[in-house]
């Protein structure tokens, strides 16, 4: 390993300490990624011929600037996804779209809310994906909970769900979708044999953490009056249409991917799109949309709720990891676990599942899918102990620290919850629920699948 190398993994390393301890520095973690992003990219530039064989010169500069802008190609469309689904459920939400969530999820009981909210994350997320139905539960739970020590213990059962209940889903999470579109997992396999490891890493953390919640909700009888379901700007059927186009169009972005096999974030600005044409309709229909108060909530206007500190956030950590991916420093990582660990496929994965919770989990799957290849029988083959073990680890293994998983990194923004609180409270917690979903697959293959489907 060069000299160059060690000192871009330190500039990483520090860069996610001062992550870490944001909550004692005051310095906002999305600052500190960007730096970090800008920091590891310089260095790489020192000497970018250790890393990108076959050029010189000016050729060399412009390959690097080709390397860059197809990782910004491949962050960006995580960016404009997330901001789509943002706003779109902003929009349905603002129209009382999940007011029957919310219904749904209502009770007296701190912890009969725990597990209706966890049950209703873990439901979602296979169909509409873990990002998209954390942003879902997330602003529902800024409607239900007001004390924010509260919410953050709920938003975090939000994560392990999300993320739990996308693993088995071959649309729930972006690594599931990576792994089925390279023709290493079917979609009836990674369902019927990751179903009941996802329930277990849910069901788990989610017995423990209601002891973290004693006694009622105080402010319930504020949450159901009818003030808080009312909207005025438009009718029933177009409240109606709005949840129809906004969710329904949710639940074709797979689809819609799969007929034209373009990326999930063109199927999600789609979506936006028509939406926000439908609204205009709607609001030229009404008359006192002229008003301030109809205005406010035009689609236009709710554009300016999107936390740009949080996407400024994920373009950093992404492109800092997208640099160490180029230097190479992941596949070393990856073929070293497997000499280490002497092929075994349940620590291997495990492993990877650990680390995909400190950096992202797609460069590292990525890795994976390149390193080892698909074998007709045994382990390696389509549906085989390794790669469905990937699925589930770098899924799940993603809320064993906040920043691991889209879920915890939008969560960690709109919540404001601190990496430092989630390690000390939540972390531990998860982990145990992540070992013993592995328990569980082991039990599942060994007694009920023997062999791939």
């Amino acid at each position: 390993m060069s000299t160059l190398t060690i000192a871009i993994i330190i500039t990483f390393c520090i860069g996610y300490l001062f992550i870490a301890i944001e909550s004692v520095t005051k310095i906002n973690k999305a600052a500190i990624s960007l730096l970090m992003f800008v920091a590891c990219w310089t260095l790489f530039m020192f000497s970018p011929e250790t890393y990108i064989q076959g050029f010189s010169g000016q050729e060399l500069i412009n390959e690097v600037s080709s390397v860059i802008e197809r990782h910004l190609g491949n962050t960006s469309t995580t960016l404009f996804f997330l901001m789509g689904a943002m706003t779109i459920v902003e929009i349905v939400d603002q129209n009382g779209g999940f007011n029957w969530v919310r219904s749904a999820l209502q009770t007296k009981s701190k912890r009969a809310l725990m597990w209706r909210i966890a049950l209703m994350t873990f439901v979602l997320s296979p169909v509409l994906d873990n990002l998209t139905t954390t942003i879902v539960m997330v602003m529902i739970l800024r409607k239900l909970i007001h004390d924010h020590k509260d919410r953050m213990i709920y938003a975090s059962i939000v994560i392990i769900a999300a993320n739990s209940g996308g693993a088995f889903s071959p649309i729930g999470d972006v690594t599931t979708i990576m792994l089925w579109n390279k023709g290493v997992i079917t979609a009836m396999g990674v369902i019927s044999e990751l179903l009941i490891p996802s329930i277990v890493s849910m069901i788990v953390p989610a017995f423990i953490m209601q002891y973290m919640l004693k006694g009622h909700i105080d402010d319930v009888r504020e949450l159901t009056t009818p003030s808080d379901y009312k909207v005025h700007d438009f009718s029933g059927n177009q409240r109606k249409a709005v949840f129809a186009i906004g969710v329904g169009g949710l639940l074709f972005v797979p689809i819609f991917k799969g007929i034209t096999n373009l990326p999930p974030f063109i199927g999600i600005l789609l979506v936006l799109s028509v939406l926000w044409v439908i609204t205009e309709v709607f609001y030229r229909s009404q008359h006192h949309c002229k008003e301030r108060e109809g205005t406010m909530k035009r689609v236009s206007n709710l554009l300016r709720n999107i936390d740009m500190s949080t996407m400024m956030f994920f373009l950093g950590i992404l492109m800092a990891v997208a640099c160490l991916e180029e230097t190479g420093v992941l596949t070393a990582l990856g073929e070293g676990l497997n000499v280490a660990f002497n092929g075994n496929h349940y620590a291997v994965t495990g492993v990877i599942g650990v680390l995909s919770s400190i950096v992202d989990n797609v460069p590292l799957v990525a890795g994976c899918m390149g390193m080892y290849p698909v074998e007709v029988a045994g382990d390696m083959a389509v549906d085989g102990i390794f790669w469905q073990l990937l699925a589930y680890c770098a899924g799940v293994g993603g809320s064993i620290l906040i920043i691991g998983s889209a879920p915890g990194v939008v969560v960690m923004g709109l919540e404001k919850i601190t990496f430092g609180w989630y390690l000390k409270h939540i972390a531990w917690i998860a982990f145990i629920g992540y070992i013993l979903g592995i328990l569980a697959y082991w039990v599942v293959r060994t007694y009920i699948f023997t062999v791939p489907l």
